[in-house]
């Protein structure tokens, strides 16, 4: 069995035919997953209610002692059970972690007990899985010292894979809500100058952004729950800076603090930094737009010059090839 599935993994036609039928899966699963989306923003939505019931309760529990906080959403028992008998939370335990947990949209003690378990689990996945690989699969024929660095690396690799998704959650939530911010300026700029209240204007900005970054109007929804139970809602404000961890939502942030904090009117404020932000999105487009050209000379060289040389040379070539 194990010569076959190596004489399989060195068989180019098999491979060739595999990579194939994984892109034609991948192309497929990228044209029906918009038909689930409307799935997954209910199910967004629905964390986020979580969230505001969280936080509900988090401040009637504070008002009244008698009362308990009871959270949704609950880490799997089996997960949970592994973190409590490794004492993960004390050896793993991070609040930069939990911090970005927060930033990639990961609420609750539930993602981050599986975030625990994942970064226990996944440097031994990967360290069995490349000794298998470099001393049966492959049965490498290099040095000893050489396969042990490899699987190494791949414990290493493994202890940073969850770190690694994380950030990368992080980029995308963050790109998302860059782009749909300066749109939900505006109309929070429309709704205060219409007389709305700071809390409408939040919530009717988080019901209209949502065809355009849920993310966005995910945490105009909990600063929304935020500012109507809060004391103080300065906090509320510095709660959705540190969730987001963008310059141009804090700087949003800041002026709607001191514009809670001296009286000051937040329409000229709203208006300039909606096309700050703007300008900033243009900004990284164009910046973007300019460094293709660069980009694509290693691909012109590698793929449109030699089928250029072929299609100009070809026909002398086979001229040349039949007068000898």
């Amino acid at each position: 069995m194990v010569e076959f599935l190596v004489s399989k993994l060195h068989d180019v036609r098999f491979m060739t035919m595999l990579l194939a039928a994984i892109a034609a899966s991948a192309t497929v699963y990228t044209l029906v997953m918009p038909l689930f989306a409307g799935e997954g923003l209910s199910k967004r939505m629905k964390a986020v209610a979580s969230e505001r019931e969280r936080i509900r309760q988090r401040e009637r529990e504070r008002l009244n002692k008698s009362e308990k906080v009871s959270l949704r959403q609950t880490p799997k028992q089996l997960v949970s059970k592994v973190v409590e008998d490794f004492n993960l939370t004390k050896w793993l335990a991070q609040e930069a972690a939990r911090d970005k947990l927060i930033m990639a949209g990961y609420r609750g003690q539930a993602p981050y007990i599986t975030f625990l378990f994942a970064r226990m689990v996944a440097p031994i996945v990967f360290l069995i899985g490349s000794a298998l690989y470099v001393f049966v699969i492959g049965n490498m024929q290099q040095a000893m010292p050489i396969k042990i660095g490899i699987c190494i690396g791949a414990a290493y690799l493994g202890l940073q894979a969850p770190m690694l998704f994380l950030r990368n959650a992080i980029s995308k939530r963050q790109l998302s809500i860059k782009r749909a911010f300066p749109d939900a300026l505006d109309l929070l700029l429309i709704c205060i100058e219409s007389g709305m209240s700071v809390e409408m204007a939040f919530r009717k900005v988080a019901t209209e952004i949502v065809g355009q970054s849920i993310a966005l109007s995910e945490e105009f929804t909990l600063t929304t729950a935020e500012l109507s139970y809060l004391q103080d809602r300065k906090v509320a404000y510095e709660n959705l800076a540190r969730r987001t961890g963008l310059e141009g939502v804090k700087s949003v942030c800041l002026a709607l603090q001191q514009a809670e904090r001296y009286g000051t009117p937040l329409g000229h404020s709203l208006r300039v930094m909606a096309q700050e932000n703007r300008d900033m999105r243009m900004n990284e487009a164009e910046k973007k737009a300019a460094a293709l050209p660069p980009k694509l000379t290693v691909p012109m060289i590698l793929f449109f010059l030699p089928v250029l040389f072929v299609v100009i040379l070809g026909p002398t070539a086979i001229k040349v090839t039949e007068m000898q």
